[in-house]
């Protein structure tokens, strides 16, 4: 009878948990006494049990936009920040009436995105979304009206370099 050396049956037990899928975990929401919220694991906590689902995923790769006789003309972002030639909010468009309160927001810089470098976005005014090295965004539950949508290109040092032109976007109630 052979022997397996025990390293080797621990190495193929741990590759076995590692490739199974991890189960759902639980989360819990908790209001305190002050009405402050907070999500927990801990069923203890006294939360009630909430189903948390996954987010959808916006990818950050696009096709070339077509030309297109009938595509509005977008007013010119001003001059970036070197090295982008572009930078701008790509979708939704300018002026897009949206019948959902959940969208991407894309963003158009090229060359890509540097590095060092991070954007965040900002709806009426106010971060909506903290500074990531990302050129796609999610916005969820946006009240019904309209809103003004717009990014900011940070450098290494978190400062703002530059802004895409705004966008309005109106969500319908």
């Amino acid at each position: 009878m052979r022997h397996i050396p025990a390293i080797k049956v621990v190495a193929f037990l741990l590759g076995v948990l590692l490739a199974a899928p991890l189960p759902a975990q639980t989360v819990y929401r908790v209001v305190d006494e002050q009405g402050r919220v907070t999500f927990t694991d801990n069923p203890a906590s006294g939360g009630d049990e909430v189903e948390v689902t996954p987010l959808p995923s916006v990818s950050s790769s696009r096709a070339a936009p077509k030309a297109s006789a009938q595509a509005p003309q977008r007013r010119a972002p001003g001059r970036p920040f070197m090295p982008y030639d572009r930078f701008m909010i790509e979708t939704p468009r300018d002026n897009t009436r949206l019948a959902n309160p959940t969208t991407a927001v894309e963003l158009s810089v090229s060359p890509r995105l540097r590095d060092d470098h991070q954007v965040r976005l900002r709806v009426n005014g106010e971060i909506s979304q903290s500074a990531l090295h990302s050129e796609a965004f999610w916005l969820a539950n946006l009240p019904a009206g309209t809103h003004q949508l717009q990014a900011e290109l940070l450098d290494s040092q978190g400062h703002v370099r530059h802004q895409t032109p705004p966008v309005h976007i109106t969500v319908a109630p």
